[in-house]
C-alpha cells in the first residue's frame, strides 16, 4: 500500500514539475519563435514599402494589388539626373528698359535638370535579388499579405495612402494559442502593437511600420 502511495506521489510530483517547467520554458520558446518570424515578416514589409514608394514616385499613387506592383518593378526605371544652375539675359526686360545685358542689364536665373542615364528600379531597390517577386507571401504560411491603397483627404489636400499587413494569427500559427492571444493585445514601446504586423495606414498619411526600432538596422533608420 505504501509503495502505491509513493508511486502516486512521484507521478504527481513529476506532473507538477513538468507543468512548472513548461510554464517557464514555454514562453521562452514562444518568444524565440515569435522573434524569428517577426524578423522575416518585417523584412518583407520593408521590401513592400520600398516598392510602393517607387511606384508612387513614378505613377503618383500607390498600388492596390501585388500583380500591378510586381509588374511595375519588373520593368520600371529610375532616371539618374544632374542639376546645374544657369543664367541668361532677359531680352524682353532689357529691351523694355533700354539696357545692355553686358552692362548692368537683367538676367534670368534658372535650373536645368539633365538626364544622365536610367537604372532599373528592381536593381536599385533589390540588388542581385528577385525577392520582390515573392514578397507578397507570408513566411511559413500559404497566405499573402493584405494590400490596400487609396486616397485620404486631409484638410482639403488629397494624399495617396497604402497599407500592407499580416495577422499575428497567421504569422504565429502553430505556437501556443494562449500566448498568441496575449501577443495580439500587446501595447508597448518595445512591442509590435495590435493584432497585425503592418506597414502604412489607410486612415493616416504614414508609411512607417508598427514595429519598434529594435527591428530596424542603421540603414533603415
Amino acid at each position: 500500500m505504501k509503495l502505491v502511495i509513493k508511486l502516486v506521489l512521484w507521478v504527481f510530483i513529476l506532473i507538477l514539475s513538468y507543468q512548472l517547467y513548461q510554464s517557464i520554458i514555454g514562453p521562452v520558446h514562444f518568444n524565440e519563435a515569435k522573434e524569428e518570424r517577426y524578423v522575416a515578416v518585417i523584412a518583407q514589409l520593408k521590401d513592400i514599402k520600398a516598392g510602393q514608394e517607387a511606384f508612387q514616385e513614378v505613377t503618383g499613387s500607390f498600388s492596390a494589388n501585388f500583380d500591378s506592383l510586381v509588374r511595375f518593378l519588373d520593368t520600371a526605371e529610375f532616371a539618374i539626373t544632374a542639376r546645374r544652375d544657369t543664367s541668361y539675359a532677359d531680352v524682353a526686360k532689357n529691351r523694355a528698359f533700354g539696357l545692355d545685358a553686358q552692362k548692368g542689364g537683367y538676367y534670368i536665373e534658372d535650373i536645368i535638370i539633365d538626364t544622365l542615364s536610367f537604372v532599373a528600379i528592381k536593381d536599385s531597390l533589390y540588388p542581385k535579388s528577385n525577392r520582390y517577386q515573392t514578397m507578397m507571401n507570408i513566411p511559413n504560411s500559404e497566405a499573402q499579405y493584405e494590400l490596400r491603397a487609396g486616397k485620404l483627404d486631409r484638410n482639403g489636400t488629397i494624399y495617396s495612402v497604402f497599407e500592407a499587413r499580416a495577422s499575428k494569427d497567421i504569422i504565429l500559427a502553430g505556437l501556443n494559442p494562449d500566448l498568441i492571444s496575449q501577443e495580439k493585445q500587446v501595447n508597448s514601446v518595445d512591442g509590435v502593437n495590435g493584432p497585425y504586423v503592418k506597414v502604412g495606414a489607410m486612415d493616416d498619411v504614414n508609411t512607417s511600420g508598427n514595429w519598434p526600432k529594435l527591428y530596424d538596422t542603421a540603414k533603415d533608420k
